[in-house]
């Protein structure tokens, strides 16, 4: 990614839009990748559910006005915060989806580095040729996927949402990107798949479901999930089972973070102290439940 952006201060004031996200690793991740860079890095947990259109435009107006270098989108907002915004860049236009938002000059502009991070983080998984990819999930964070994949010149790509309407649409947007199939169910997805992409929430703690029956599942796939709390999530769980090989959140994290810091300050963080900064909380977290 390149070094654009605002010069950076002595003081980075981001945060985090969306709910829950009282489990977030992104503030210890920002926060030390800042630290390391000679900053004093402040990120704020702006925890608001059910936030309307009017409710997400004040948020929004907020970082704006208060000093904010930008701020992260999860769960739910990642689609609503789109018309919201004063510009986007190419890729969160064409997939009506952002993750990350960054002030400049006083305006609002809405990125995704979800697509950019998982992008860096599947890269490994893909075969030469030949990749047939399922993704389950298409909300803000399943296009992200679905358009890393194409960006990878994943040509047999597969969606399934359990609101076919919602496959149609991000199908429909694939059109121009390599195109993509929309799967009829999961087992259709599946069908002589290669990999499998969990981009739904589904297995995200206190969740213990999985979005795909375990019987489904093959040791000749490779299966990833997005969600990274737990790491080892029910599916990756019954994949690892069958000999699959898995691919935890924590690459995504990690890497979706480290774009949108430098697009927050213009500074290429080290993905190497946003790592150990992310297995420290997931240690932390781990030590809790067990002690629970």
């Amino acid at each position: 990614m390149s070094s654009r952006g605002p010069a950076a201060s002595k003081k980075l004031l981001t945060g985090l839009i969306g709910a829950p996200i009282a489990h977030s690793a992104s503030p210890a991740m920002h926060e030390r990748a800042a630290e390391a860079l000679g900053l004093r890095g402040h990120y704020q947990l702006i925890e608001v559910a059910g936030a309307d259109a009017t409710g997400l435009r004040m948020m929004l107006e907020g970082v704006r006005r208060l000093g904010f270098a930008g701020v992260n989108v999860t769960f739910p907002y990642k689609e609503a915060v789109v018309p919201l915004l004063d510009e986007l860049a190419s890729t969160a236009a064409t997939m009506a989806a952002v993750n990350t938002v960054v002030v400049r000059n006083n305006r609002l502009i809405g990125h995704n580095t979800d697509t950019t991070g998982f992008a860096r983080a599947v890269k490994p998984l893909l075969a030469p040729a030949g990749n047939a990819v399922a993704v389950i999930g298409t909300g803000g964070v399943g296009k992200a996927i679905a358009f890393a994949l194409a960006s990878l010149k994943v040509t047999d790509l597969r969606i399934f949402d359990s609101e076919p309407a919602r496959a149609e649409k991000l199908a429909a947007l694939l059109a121009n990107h390599g195109g993509a199939r929309v799967a009829r169910s999961v087992e259709d997805a599946l069908h002589g798949a290669t990999g499998l992409v969990n981009g739904t929430p589904v297995g995200m703690l206190p969740n213990r479901d999985t979005p795909v029956p375990p019987a489904l599942l093959r040791e000749n796939l490779w299966v990833a999930d997005a969600v990274y709390s737990p790491l080892i999530t029910p599916l990756l769980a019954a994949a690892r089972e069958k000999g699959a090989r898995i691919m935890t959140g924590r690459e995504l994290a990690i890497y979706q973070a480290a774009d949108a810091f430098e697009l927050f300050t213009g500074l290429a963080p080290s993905t190497e102290v946003m790592g150990e900064a992310f297995d420290a909380v997931m240690a932390a977290r781990s030590a809790a439940y067990q002690a629970a």
